[in-house]
């Protein structure tokens, strides 16, 4: 059954800014007031998720929804690398950065593989046609949004690092397991003045 699957990437925080590894922070306050902004552009759906981090309950909250966390939807699993600034990290381990982007079966800080993680959001957009198509509108950390299009489009696991996912854009697939399309993302929230 054909499924329309709108992903929202969560709003901005202070990690985000701060080019941390994954860790779950909450919405600074430009976020959630950006968030708030963005509520009445919402596209309707049938069904809501989001994944479980603060950063994307909040975001959920902010944005209205009546959603469901769903584990399947939680960030990269960057083990020991958690919450440390990519700076950091590119300092004290070069090496493991650089077999890290090279690999995608490697996981040198002990966590989720990037083949790992986009088998997982795989699994999860290609569980949805199981049930009656329609609507699923999800709010979900950049990273998994980035593997999701790497599942459906068949892309190589490598395209992974060329997909940028903006806070609060809406990336659209629509379709069944084994057949995506894609419809790039958009900004939910009017962009900041300059």
């Amino acid at each position: 059954m054909t499924v329309r699957v709108m992903l929202i990437s969560p709003a901005m925080n202070a990690a985000l800014r701060e080019a941390r590894f994954a860790g779950d922070a909450p919405l600074d306050a430009s976020g959630l007031r950006q968030t708030r902004s963005a509520a009445e552009r919402v596209p309707a759906a049938d069904r809501f998720r989001h994944g479980p981090s603060v950063r994307c309950t909040l975001t959920a909250d902010a944005l209205g929804l009546r959603s469901t966390a769903e584990h399947a939807l939680r960030d990269w699993e960057l083990g020991r690398w958690a919450g440390a600034r990519l700076d950091e990290i590119g300092a004290s381990e070069p090496e493991a950065v650089a077999a890290w982007l090279a690999d995608p079966a490697g996981a040198p800080h002990g966590g989720e593989s990037l083949l790992g993680l986009c088998a997982r959001a795989g699994a999860w957009l290609d569980s949805l046609g199981d049930d009656d198509g329609g609507r699923v509108l999800a709010v979900a950390e950049p990273a998994l949004v980035r593997a999701a299009v790497v599942h459906a489009l068949t892309l190589p696991p490598q395209a992974f690092w060329r997909l940028d996912v903006a806070p609060l854009a809406l990336t659209e697939l629509s379709g069944r397991s084994g057949r995506w399309n894609l419809r790039c993302g958009r900004p939910l929230a009017p962009e900041p003045a300059r």
